[in-house]
């Protein structure tokens, strides 16, 4: 079987479709985010798409496209649209792996009361959690891999995003018992070209092995 890597959160806005892009890139992987809600201008999947030189065969199309720029469960609701988290299964890529993008943090509602880190339960697929460096990112982060160890959810480790900050990587990696991976900088300006050279500067492909 391929391999297949889910890429979560700790927050949104954090820069977690930014380097699914380039993790894509790194392992020749094709990348799928099940559900996209908000349509105005570039989706996450194009914006992947283009900041990670995919070809259009190494998309996999979204489940559900909702309109309205919120949590899924709230979006889908606006949008009359009912999300079948049964049918949120892996797709099948054959040989060439697999980056799936979770939307906003871990604990993202989906419906009602199942939340993401619920279908990352089901998957059982190793997790990377992309951290923000800045204020703030200790709890979010402590709180992030809580969750995933309570429904033991196996974590690759801890992908940071943002300008350095060695003491709050030092403390999340020690307290919370998971690995580095790297760091991204913010890049200016955000291009294919600059990510590609950022991302293999900053993480190693053999570290996201299983």
């Amino acid at each position: 079987m391929s391999q297949r890597i889910v890429v979560t959160g700790t927050d949104t806005g954090i820069g977690k479709t930014v380097f699914s892009a380039g993790l894509a890139n790194l392992l020749g992987a094709n990348y799928w985010k099940p559900i996209q809600a908000g349509l105005d201008g570039e989706t996450d999947t194009q914006v992947a798409a283009r900041l990670g030189s995919l070809s259009p065969d190494r998309i996999v199309p979204e489940r559900y496209r909702l309109r309205t720029p919120a949590s899924p469960h709230h979006s889908a609701e606006i949008d009359g649209v009912r999300i079948d988290v049964d049918a949120l299964d892996i797709p099948d890529t054959g040989e060439r792996p697999l980056v799936i993008e979770g939307a906003g943090g871990v604990m993202v509602p989906l419906r009602g009361a199942t939340l993401y880190a619920d279908i990352f339960e089901r998957w059982q697929l190793p997790v990377v959690l992309c951290a923000s460096t800045a204020l703030g990112t200790i709890n979010h982060s402590l709180l992030s891999i809580e969750a995933l160890r309570k429904r033991q959810i196996g974590i690759l480790g801890i992908a940071f995003i943002g300008e350095r900050n060695s003491e709050n990587e030092s403390a999340i990696c020690e307290i919370g018992r998971v690995r580095w991976l790297g760091r991204l900088p913010w890049l200016s300006p955000l291009a294919a070209d600059t990510l590609q050279v950022a991302f293999k500067a900053s993480f190693r492909a053999d570290d996201f092995q299983p």
